[in-house]
């Protein structure tokens, strides 16, 4: 799964015409509504705003408005943009403030892609990794060795508890759980308690 890093806009000018690019994370197709309603509702005093989103975990979700653009002319290039860089999670709103002269159908069309592929480039895009929290406990005579272990395989656990045991959860790729728990029980020679937690997911930079 790859998905825009963070939220953020990006304005373009075109032939005096203003395409302000608005995008925003979106975990399904109702979080992608309302923040597109928010958004128009926001800037209501614009000539258009036109929209697009991809959701769901393979991006099988799509949608787009052309807001009273010729039709065909800029949602459904804005969603190709998203559908073309192989987005989900994500919604997408281009602000236009009409600058007085006509672009004509093709121009509008490389207006809206530009101004959504710009928006896409500047916020970056993240690679959305299966994982699986292990909570791996050992005993205290360990935990150091155990610990400076994990640093040296380039594990860096999320959580480290000192109680009874030291615990420490580990994000692990899901392809990589039997060799992992395997790995822990050798260098504990056995001593150390594993508990598989929920599955989610870590962010790796991707290329935009």
């Amino acid at each position: 799964m790859r998905t825009i890093k963070q939220a953020g806009s990006r304005e373009l000018e075109i032939r005096k015409s203003r395409f302000v690019c608005t995008l925003a994370r979106a975990a399904d197709e109702a979080a992608a509504a309302e923040f597109l309603a928010r958004h128009r509702r926001a800037h209501r005093g614009a000539t258009h705003n036109c929209t697009a989103y991809v959701v769901g975990e393979h991006g099988e979700i799509t949608k787009s408005s052309d807001d009273g653009e010729p039709a065909g002319t800029a949602g459904i290039p804005m969603l190709e943009v998203l559908t073309r860089r192989g987005l989900t999670g994500t919604a997408a709103v281009v602000t236009r403030y009409f600058g007085g002269v006509k672009l004509g159908a093709g121009g509008l069309v490389r207006a809206y892609a530009q101004a959504v592929a710009g928006a896409v480039d500047a916020v970056g895009v993240v690679e959305l990794r299966p994982v699986v929290t292990v909570t791996v406990g050992v005993d205290h005579a360990l935990a150091g060795r155990f610990l400076g272990d994990l640093h040296a395989r380039g594990a860096q656990p999320g959580d480290v508890r000192y109680g009874q045991r030291v615990e420490a959860d580990v994000a692990v790729p899901v392809t990589d759980l039997d060799d992992f728990e395997a790995w822990a029980a050798r260098v504990t020679a056995g001593r150390a308690s594993l508990r598989r937690g929920a599955p989610g997911h870590v962010e790796v930079p991707a290329p935009p």
